[in-house]
């Protein structure tokens, strides 16, 4: 098990860029406009943020998000925000070179390698929260007391930005059938966030890596 925590509640501006983007490019700029007003954001649409921010600006964005579209309309745009966070994250923040080693590397190697990497970076996402990663039988990925849904309630998992990334990260690095679930969340009521994460062609060999 792998795990990571950081005190100071500050996250990476992709958390807010890349929500605006996606919430821009499904919703239109106008509803962006006006859920980042919502939310006492409109500074960082006016002028996006290149340093970590606070993760109660996080927390705002989604809460409002929520409040604002439909659980579907708000699970695409969150969605489409993790694969374009995981698109900057390989165009920006992954070296080349890494990424070529994990793709030559079979998955269940592939996983451990970027996990650990993950790992080593999850205040940048998770704030003041604890992400950690648990190899057996099933690979799961928990995050403890995160960001996005502290001010929310839902019937049903809410943190489709976290699970989007990891899912994208893996598919381009890892193996391209991965799937990753969020199969329990803050927002439920449950005491972490859970994220499964498979692939079609695991095999009892690669579980047990």
């Amino acid at each position: 098990m792998t795990s990571h925590a950081q005190t100071p509640g500050t996250i990476g501006p992709n958390s807010i860029t890349r929500m605006a983007q996606a919430l821009s490019l499904q919703q239109g700029d106008a509803v962006a406009a006006r859920i980042f007003e919502a939310a006492g954001l409109a500074h960082h649409l006016a002028a996006p943020p290149e340093q970590m921010v606070d993760e109660k600006d996080v927390t705002a964005l989604h809460q409002v998000i929520r409040e604002h579209l439909t659980p579907e309309q708000a699970q695409a745009v969150c969605r489409e925000a993790g694969q374009l966070t995981a698109d900057y994250l390989l165009a920006h923040r992954i070296p080349r070179p890494v990424q070529i080693l994990l793709r030559i590397l079979p998955a269940g190697p592939a996983a451990r390698i970027l996990l650990a990497a993950i790992a080593r970076n999850a205040w940048t996402f998770t704030g003041s929260g604890q992400f950690e990663v648990r190899h057996g039988p099933d690979l799961t990925l928990r995050i403890i007391n995160g960001p996005i849904c502290k001010a929310v309630r839902a019937d049903m998992p809410v943190c489709d930005y976290y699970a989007a990334t990891f899912e994208h990260l893996f598919r381009k690095l890892v193996h391209p059938d991965t799937q990753v679930q969020e199969t329990a969340c803050g927002a439920m009521g449950a005491p972490v966030c859970l994220f499964e994460v498979r692939w079609s062609t695991k095999t009892a060999t690669e579980k047990a890596r």
